[in-house]
């Protein structure tokens, strides 16, 4: 699995009973603003979830994410997959249960998930947030670095009563996108900072 193929591994059918059942709030939900949703986002410092990932050719990927905010995810994902992929340190390493090379690493800063692991995640940023509206129960806010679109966007979903993020898309720099829809959220579960270490996932994996 490499770089561009990990940004298009990051759509369920809209038809599809489970992604209803997933969003279902009271019908008169509101639009959220970026102020309290990047307010939501600061607060999120640890959370884990089962996640379903839909990619660019419609494979459907299983796994589990966790989050430990500012500049940490690990996704693992399920059998027969066996991938890893952590960001942590500033770097982003991909490991392909397929290959016994070396993970490829990147900067976390040049993938658009790196807006909502930020320190400080401001979507009222200038030229950050290019769409924000509210799509029947969801709140929708595609964003982007402002100083490097190139890098791509993601769009981010989220419910109302309280506040959840649901899911987000991620579009590559060349058009294509992936799905990461969450499961229900543990927050505030303390997570081992060895989850993120790039260095001993290498080796566990040798």
């Amino acid at each position: 699995m490499n770089r561009r193929s990990f940004l298009k591994t990051l759509a369920l059918p809209f038809a599809s009973m489970a992604f209803f059942t997933a969003l279902a709030v009271p019908a008169a939900a509101e639009k959220i603003s970026l102020q309290d949703l990047s307010r939501y986002l600061n607060g999120l410092t640890t959370a884990e979830a089962e996640f379903t990932q839909i990619n660019s050719d419609g494979s459907i990927s299983t796994g589990k994410i966790f989050i430990h905010r500012p500049g940490r995810v690990r996704f693992e994902y399920a059998p027969p997959d066996r991938n890893l992929v952590l960001a942590g340190g500033g770097q982003v390493a991909i490991f392909d249960a397929k290959s016994n090379q070396p993970p490829e690493q990147y900067p976390l800063s040049r993938t658009p998930l790196s807006i909502i692991l930020d320190k400080n995640v401001d979507l009222t940023r200038a030229k950050m947030v290019v769409g924000h509206k509210q799509d029947g129960n969801t709140t929708r806010v595609r964003a982007q670095d402002p100083e490097h679109p190139e890098y791509g966007s993601i769009e981010l979903v989220f419910t109302a009563g309280p506040t959840e993020l649901r899911q987000w898309v991620i579009r590559d720099d060349s058009g294509a996108e992936t799905t990461v829809i969450l499961g229900e959220m543990k927050k505030g579960a303390k997570l081992k900072s060895s989850l993120f270490n790039i260095t001993i996932a290498t080796n566990q994996r040798k």
